[in-house]
């Protein structure tokens, strides 16, 4: 399939007309913040005047729902919060929690004994998800960088086993070299099926895996039909990247990001400009301005 570009309609079969869009689903990293790490000036605007047209707006992230609130709060957002690919879901006004599927411990600890083989050990940083908090073996330089664009303190437990009293939401294994995470993420899903375990890239350098019921769309669908009491044709979804594309292909109206990967780019019904060119806006004004 040719890549849309951002002068191209969308066409699939079910595609929403733009005026049936009652929800905005927005990712954080790559979509509505780049290299700055925060919203930029356009993209907020973008947003604002979606809300002010009865628009509601969420977000959908990879990220920590510590680390994901922030973004929330800046948008306005009255809704829960997606957080963990969503398997994590909670209403940051309420504090109730909706959704929190775990991995299993079992797993957990089958999986950190593959990330500890000898070949695999001194090439990964792996981080454990438990109860909104992130432990580490260690604090590498791969872990340092993504807390400080997290915003969060990592907690260095040594052996990781020690952290498994409660099993882990979300498992992430970071490598520099995203041949190492082609090959983890391809033996491993060889190894789990899909109904066992979830397992995606969020950015190149990032092997993730949660439990085999999560996915953004399943909770794009859980916030949309559930709580909201909308159709698949009232939602419009931005992403940027793999761990995108189950919500991008659920709801009525999909957009890539111009610096999303082809194979993403090819499921959506449009590509807006990348996030440095605030893509997201441009996509906003064009179909719901």
């Amino acid at each position: 399939m040719p890549k849309a570009s951002a002068t191209h309609l969308p066409s699939n079969d079910h595609q929403a007309g733009t005026k049936d869009i009652k929800l905005l689903v927005l990712d954080i990293d790559g979509t509505i913040a780049g290299d700055s790490n925060t919203i930029s000036e356009p993209v907020k605007q973008a947003i604002v005047a979606a809300q002010a047209q009865g628009i509601q707006v969420a977000i959908a992230t990879g990220r920590m729902y510590r680390s994901a609130l922030r973004f929330h709060q800046d948008i306005g957002s009255t809704l829960p919060l997606m957080a963990y690919q969503g398997a994590w879901i909670q209403d940051p006004i309420t504090q109730k929690i909706h959704r929190h599927w775990a991995v299993s411990r079992e797993i957990a600890h089958k999986l950190l004994d593959y990330f500890e083989q000898p070949e695999l050990r001194s090439l990964l940083s792996v981080h454990f998800y438990i109860n909104d908090q992130l432990y580490v073996r260690e604090v590498t330089r791969e872990t340092q960088i993504y807390a400080e664009r997290s915003e969060i303190t990592p907690i260095p437990v040594g052996d990781l086993r020690q952290a498994l009293t409660n099993e882990p939401t979300k498992i992430l294994a970071l490598c520099d070299d995203t041949d190492v995470i082609d090959k983890l993420l391809g033996n491993l899903r060889r190894q789990y099926t899909p109904a066992e375990l979830y397992l995606t890239t969020s950015v190149a350098t990032f092997f993730e895996a949660t439990n085999a019921s999560v996915n953004k769309g399943t909770a794009v669908r859980y916030l949309a039909e559930e709580l909201l009491g909308l159709e698949l044709a009232n939602v419009m979804a931005i992403g940027d990247n793999f761990n995108d594309v189950e919500m991008l292909e659920y709801v009525g109206l999909g957009v890539a990001m111009g610096n999303a990967p082809a194979g993403v780019q090819a499921i959506a019904q449009w590509v807006a400009p990348n996030v440095e060119e605030d893509g997201a806006a441009v996509a906003i004004e064009k179909f719901l301005l």
